[in-house]
C-alpha cells in the first residue's frame, strides 16, 4: 500500500513537472508566476497549488528553472537551447536558420516553421542534437517580418478571397475578406499586406493595398516587380508639391559663396538616352604644363535639406532604380532632370573635386568645395568615342545626338584626347596595384512604342566610358582619403569591398576548369592577376557571360559603412561614393559630411550614419534585384515571339531537376527539365557538373554547347522552359 502511495506521489510530481515545462517552453521569453502556471494547467484546488509552489522551488534549487524576479520563473536556457536567427527557406518548403556564432545552420522542417517566412528574424528552440547530425529546431516566435507585403493573384469566392503570392518561397495563400479586396477583379494582380495569423486558421489574414492590373499586361508586370521589392513607382503628392515649390534659380548671393568656374571649359559625357547629368568634367591647361581637371557633381544637398519631406523620401528610396523600360528616380523630376541636371549652357550649382595632374597623371594639388559651372557641351559616349578613335571633331549624323552631324570645337577635342590619355595611365596604375577588371556584358533592348522588345543588343564599355570612370574613381578615392586620414578620426560614409571568400574561389576554379581556365590561389597578388587574366581570356568566347557572372558572385558584396576596410576590387585603401547624388543617397550624405568638415565641424554621430549606411546597402540590393527581374521579364517577352526558332546556347547550370541554358546570341537563360529529355533516363552527377544518361552514357556538362527551342514562356513567374534538340555540332 505504501509503495502504491509513493508511486502515485511520484507520478503526480512528474505530471506537475511536465506541466511546468510545457508552460515555460511555450513562451521561453516570458516569465510566469505560480498563479499563471496553475491557470494554464487547470489547477484550481489548494493542495494542487501548494504542490505546484513546492515543485517550482525544487526545480529552482536544482537549477532547472530560474527566478527572474520575485515569484516569476523561466526555464533555464543552455548555451544553444534558444537562439535567434534569420530564416532561409528552400524550394522544398523546409528552412535553415542562419545564426551568428553557430557554425552550422539549423534545419527546420516545414511542420515546425510556425508561420515564419523567408528572411524573417525568428527565435528557435533547438532540439538535442545527435552525434554527427545537423542541428534541428523549431521556430517558437517570429521576432521581425522581413516582408509585410506580397504581390499575388487574387482569387474571388462567394464570401471571401485568397491571394496566391508570386514569391515561390511563400508557402501559403493569404486570406482576404471581401471588404478588404479594394474591389479587385478575380484573377488580377494585387499587393496584399499581411495581417494576423490566428492559430486556428490555415492561412494568414491580409488586405489588398494596391491593385496592380491584369497579369501579362506590361505595366502590371513592371509595377509588380517594383512592388515585390517594396520599391515605389510614383512620388507622394506632398513630396512632388514640395519639390515643385523649391526656388531653383541661380542667385548672385549664392554664387558669391562658391568658387566660380563658369568660364572653365566644361562638358558632360553620358549615355545617349540619359536625362539626368550628375557629373561634368572641366579642363584647363596650366602655364607650368600641368592640367587642372575639375570633377563637378550636381549639388543635390543645396536643394535636399536635412529633415525635409524631400530628404525623407530620398532617404527611404536610397537609390534610383533602372528598369528595362524606365528609370524610377530617387528625386522628383524638377530636380533630377532639371535643377540638378548639368545640362549644357545652363548655370548650375555643383560640388567639385579639382585636381592638378602632370603629364604622367601624378597628383600635384587638390581642392574640394562648392562651385558654380556652365557646361559648354553635352556628348554621348558614342560621340566621345568617335573623337578618341578618329582624333578629330567631326561627329557624323548616324551617331549624333543632335538632328544632324556637327563639328566639335578644337579645344574640346584636345581636352577629350588629353583626358583619355591621362585616364589610360591611371587605369594602368590601378591594374598594376591589383585592381580587378570587371567589364561584364550588359543586356539591353530596343523597344517599340508599346515597350515590346524588337531586338537585343549588348552594352560594352569602351575608352569613353573608361575615361569618365577613371575620373569619377579619382574623385571618390581622394574625397575618402581626405576625410579618412584626418586625426582625430571623423565619421564618414565609405564604400567598402571585403576580400573574396577562399571557398567560393575554389568553387569557381572547379567550374572554370571545365573551360580550360584556372585561378592561382597562392596570395592576393596571384589571385588578382589570374582573375584579370581569366576575364581577359574569356572575352568574346561562348562562356564569357557565365564566367563573368560566376567570378562576380565569388567576390564579396560592396556595401556602405562608417568602418573603412578599403575596397578590394578597386585596390584602394580609401573609397567612397561622391559622384552620383541625383541617384544615390549615400552620395548626398558624403556631400553633407564633406562640407561639414570643410567648415571645421565636429565629427558626426557614427551610430546614426552606420544605420543609414545599412539602409542604403539594403535598398541598393533590392534595386539590383528588381533590375535583374525586369531584364528577365523582357527576355522572356522577347522569346515569346521566337517559339519556332532554334538557338545555340551554353549550359550555364546543372541541377538534379534539369540543365540551365544561356542562349549565346541574346543571353536569355531558360531551363531544360530532365523529365523532358526523352532519349534516356538522366541522373545528376554533381562531381562532373553534368547529367548522365543511364543506358547510353550520353553526358550534358556545364559549358557544353547545345541547341534548344522555346517550350514555354511564363511572364508572370518570369520563367522560361526550353526543349533540348541536342548537342551543337559546329
Amino acid at each position: 500500500m505504501a509503495k502504491k502511495k509513493k508511486r502515485a506521489r511520484s507520478q503526480k510530481k512528474n505530471e506537475i513537472t511536465k506541466g511546468i515545462f510545457t508552460v515555460l517552453e511555450e513562451k521561453p521569453n516570458n516569465a510566469f508566476n505560480y498563479k499563471q502556471i496553475a491557470a494554464k494547467l487547470g489547477i484550481d484546488d489548494t493542495q494542487g497549488r501548494n504542490d505546484l509552489i513546492r515543485r517550482l522551488g525544487q526545480l529552482k534549487q536544482k537549477g532547472r528553472i530560474i527566478e527572474v524576479e520575485k515569484g516569476k520563473y523561466k526555464k533555464k536556457a543552455d548555451a544553444y537551447e534558444t537562439v535567434t536567427g534569420k530564416v532561409d527557406l528552400t524550394s522544398s518548403g523546409n528552412a535553415y536558420i542562419v545564426v551568428e556564432g553557430i557554425p552550422e545552420d539549423i534545419f527546420i522542417p516545414n511542420s515546425k516553421l510556425n508561420g515564419a517566412f523567408h528572411q524573417d528574424q525568428v527565435m528557435v528552440s533547438l532540439r538535442p542534437s545527435r552525434k554527427g547530425k545537423r542541428p534541428e529546431g523549431e521556430i517558437v516566435k517570429v521576432l521581425n517580418r522581413f516582408k509585410t507585403e506580397y504581390v499575388g493573384v487574387l482569387e474571388r469566392n462567394k464570401n471571401f478571397a485568397f491571394v496566391r503570392p508570386m514569391d515561390n518561397r511563400m508557402y501559403t495563400d493569404i486570406f482576404v475578406p471581401l471588404e478588404k479586396t479594394m474591389e479587385a477583379e478575380d484573377g488580377s494582380k494585387v499587393l496584399v499586406a499581411l495581417g494576423d495569423w490566428p492559430k486556428e486558421a490555415d492561412s494568414p489574414y491580409g488586405k489588398v493595398v494596391k491593385v496592380l492590373g491584369m497579369p501579362g499586361e506590361h505595366n502590371t508586370e513592371i509595377h509588380s516587380i517594383l512592388a515585390e521589392y517594396g520599391l515605389p513607382y510614383e512620388f507622394p503628392y506632398d513630396v512632388e508639391q514640395f519639390a515643385n515649390k523649391l526656388d531653383t534659380s541661380i542667385k548672385p548671393e549664392e554664387i558669391a559663396k562658391r568658387r566660380d568656374m563658369r568660364q572653365d571649359l566644361t562638358f558632360t559625357i553620358d549615355p545617349k538616352d540619359a536625362k539626368d547629368f550628375d557629373d561634368a568634367l572641366s579642363f584647363t591647361k596650366l602655364e607650368n604644363g600641368n592640367f587642372e581637371i575639375g570633377i563637378h557633381i550636381a549639388d543635390v544637398s543645396h536643394y535636399v535639406t536635412p529633415d525635409s519631406i524631400l530628404d525623407e523620401e530620398a532617404y527611404n528610396r536610397a537609390t534610383s532604380v533602372y528598369l528595362v523600360d524606365r528609370v524610377v528616380p530617387m528625386l522628383p523630376e524638377i530636380l533630377s532632370n532639371n535643377a540638378c541636371s548639368l545640362r549644357p549652357r545652363e548655370e548650375k550649382y555643383t560640388f567639385s573635386a579639382i585636381f592638378e595632374l602632370d603629364k604622367e597623371a601624378k597628383l600635384i594639388n587638390q581642392w574640394f568645395g562648392r562651385t558654380v559651372i556652365d557646361s559648354n557641351e553635352r556628348f554621348a559616349y558614342e560621340e566621345a568615342q568617335h573623337i578618341i578613335e578618329t582624333k578629330a571633331g567631326i561627329i557624323p549624323k548616324e551617331i549624333s545626338i543632335r538632328e544632324d552631324g556637327y563639328a566639335v570645337d578644337e579645344t574640346i577635342v584636345e581636352a577629350i584626347l588629353t583626358l583619355d590619355g591621362l585616364a589610360k595611365i591611371m587605369r594602368s596604375k590601378r591594374m598594376d596595384s591589383g585592381a580587378i577588371s570587371f567589364d561584364k556584358i550588359e543586356v539591353r533592348f530596343n523597344l517599340d512604342e508599346e515597350n515590346n522588345p524588337e531586338s537585343v543588343y549588348f552594352k560594352e564599355a569602351k575608352d569613353a566610358n573608361k575615361l569618365i570612370e577613371e575620373f569619377m574613381l579619382l574623385a571618390n578615392r581622394k574625397v575618402a582619403e581626405y576625410i579618412g586620414k584626418q586625426k582625430p578620426k571623423k565619421t564618414f560614409v565609405y564604400r567598402v569591398h571585403d576580400q573574396p571568400d577562399l571557398d567560393k574561389l575554389m568553387a569557381l576554379n572547379g567550374v572554370i576548369s571545365r573551360f580550360g581556365h584556372s585561378i592561382a590561389l597562392k596570395d592576393r597578388k596571384t589571385i588578382n592577376s589570374s582573375l584579370n587574366k581569366l576575364l581577359e581570356d574569356v572575352k568574346g568566347k561562348k562562356e564569357q557571360n557565365l564566367v563573368d557572372t560566376l567570378a562576380i558572385r565569388s567576390m564579396s558584396k560592396a556595401i556602405y559603412t562608417t568602418e573603412n576596410i578599403g575596397h578590394y576590387g578597386l585596390a584602394f585603401d580609401y573609397y567612397t561614393h561622391f559622384t552620383s547624388p541625383i541617384r544615390r543617397y549615400p552620395d548626398v550624405m558624403v556631400h553633407r559630411l564633406l562640407q561639414h568638415y570643410l567648415d571645421d565641424g565636429k565629427t558626426a554621430k557614427e551610430v546614426v550614419y552606420e544605420e543609414k549606411c545599412q539602409h542604403a546597402s539594403q535598398m541598393e540590393m533590392l534595386a539590383a534585384s528588381a533590375e535583374r527581374d525586369s531584364i528577365k521579364y523582357m527576355q522572356i517577352k522577347f522569346m515569346q515571339d521566337h517559339a519556332d526558332t532554334e538557338f545555340v546556347g551554353v549550359i550555364s547550370g546543372v541541377t538534379e531537376w534539369g540543365i540551365y541554358v544561356e542562349i549565346i546570341a541574346n543571353k536569355c537563360e531558360g531551363m531544360v527539365r530532365i523529365r523532358d529529355i526523352k532519349d534516356d533516363y538522366y541522373v545528376f552527377d554533381e562531381s562532373q557538373y553534368a547529367i548522365v544518361g543511364e543506358r547510353f552514357k550520353k553526358t550534358y556538362q556545364l559549358g557544353d554547347e547545345v541547341v534548344v527551342m522555346v517550350k514555354n514562356t511564363d511572364l508572370e513567374k518570369r520563367h522560361l522552359d526550353f526543349s533540348l534538340i541536342g548537342k551543337y555540332q559546329s
